[in-house]
C-alpha cells in the first residue's frame, strides 16, 4: 500500500502559507543543489506528484531522471521563467520503490521531496534502494510528513486514544479522509531510518520555522512580502537552534539531508 501524495491541503486561509512553503521548498532545494560536489550532477528524483524538484534541478544544469508512479504521468509544468532547462530531464514510470531497474552507484544525488518517504509505507525498503543507487559521497534531500501533522489529523477527528499512543509508536500511519495513508516521522525516527539504511545524516530541520500565523499576518499587511519572508526563513534555517533535535520535532513536515559514506581508505 502506498500513502497519500503531499500532506498539505491548500484550502481557505492556508493559501498564503502554502505558497510560502512551496517557495521555501524551491529555495532550500536550490541551496542543496549548489553544494553538490559535482557541477553537473546525475540526479534521481522520486518526489511526489506535487513537487517541481525535477524542473528546478534541470534548470540549474543537472541531469535528472524523474521516477514517477505509473498512474501519475501528467506533463511537467513549464519552467517558471519560461527558459528551456539547461540540464537533461527524463521521466520514467515505475511501481513500488521504483529504483530496481537502476544500477548500483549510478547517481550523485537523490531528491525525495513532497513526502516521498511518507507515501511509501515501507520506507525502509525505499531508503535501502536510495543508498544502493547513490555513489559514495552521494547526497540525499528528503522531506517527510511529521508527527505534528499526524497528531493534528488525529485530534481533528477526535481520535484521542490513538493520539495518546502516538508518541510511543515505532511506526505511525495516519489515514486521510480520501482513504490514502501517510507515514509520519519524528526527528528521531527519521534519523534512525536514514542511519540504519547506511547514510550519514547531516541535518534534520522543519520545512519552515516561521509559523502559519506569522506568514499570513505579514502577507495580509504586505501582499508583496513573499520574497522577504523566504529570505528570512532561509536565514532562520541557518541558526543551529532552529534545527530539530532527535527528541523534538515541530512543523508539519521535516527536511533531512544525508550522505552516503566514502569507502574506507585501503
Amino acid at each position: 500500500m502506498q500513502a497519500s501524495g503531499s500532506a498539505v491541503r491548500d484550502t481557505g486561509h492556508a493559501a498564503d502559507y502554502s505558497r510560502f512553503r512551496a517557495a521555501v521548498a524551491r529555495a532550500q532545494l536550490s541551496q542543496w543543489l549548489a553544494q553538490l560536489p559535482r557541477g553537473r550532477a546525475d540526479l534521481i528524483d522520486i518526489s511526489g506528484p506535487g513537487a517541481e524538484a525535477a524542473e528546478v534541478a534541470a534548470r540549474a544544469g543537472h541531469n535528472v531522471l524523474r521516477v514517477a508512479e505509473p498512474e501519475v504521468r501528467a506533463a511537467p509544468p513549464a519552467p517558471a521563467d519560461g527558459r528551456t532547462p539547461r540540464g537533461r530531464l527524463c521521466t520514467v514510470a515505475a511501481d513500488g520503490c521504483g529504483l530496481d531497474f537502476l544500477a548500483d552507484g549510478c547517481a550523485d544525488g537523490v531528491i525525495a521531496e513532497d513526502g516521498a518517504l511518507s507515501r511509501h509505507l515501507m520506507a525502509e525498503d525505499l531508503a535501502a534502494e536510495i543508498v544502493r543507487v547513490l555513489r559514495p559521497g552521494g547526497e540525499l534531500l528528503a522531506c517527510v510528513d511529521s508527527l505534528v501533522l499526524g497528531m493534528a489529523m488525529l485530534a481533528e477527528r477526535h481520535q484521542w486514544a490513538h493520539l495518546t499512543d502516538l508518541p510511543h509508536a515505532e511506526v505511525v500511519l495516519i489515514p486521510w479522509p480520501d482513504g490514502t495513508i501517510t507515514r509520519c516521522f519524528g526527528a528521531a525516527q527519521l534519523y534512525d531510518l536514514l542511519a540504519e539504511a547506511g547514510l550519514e545524516v547531516t541535518s534534520i530541520r522543519p520545512r519552515t520555522v516561521l509559523s502559519p500565523s506569522t506568514v499570513n499576518h505579514v502577507m495580509g499587511q504586505q501582499p508583496g512580502a513573499m520574497a522577504r519572508l523566504v529570505r528570512a526563513e532561509l536565514q532562520a534555517g541557518q541558526d543551529p537552534a532552529a534545527g530539530a533535535s532527535p527528541d523534538e520535532a515541530f512543523g508539519i513536515s521535516l527536511v533531512a539531508t544525508a550522505r552516503k559514506p566514502q569507502p574506507p581508505a585501503p
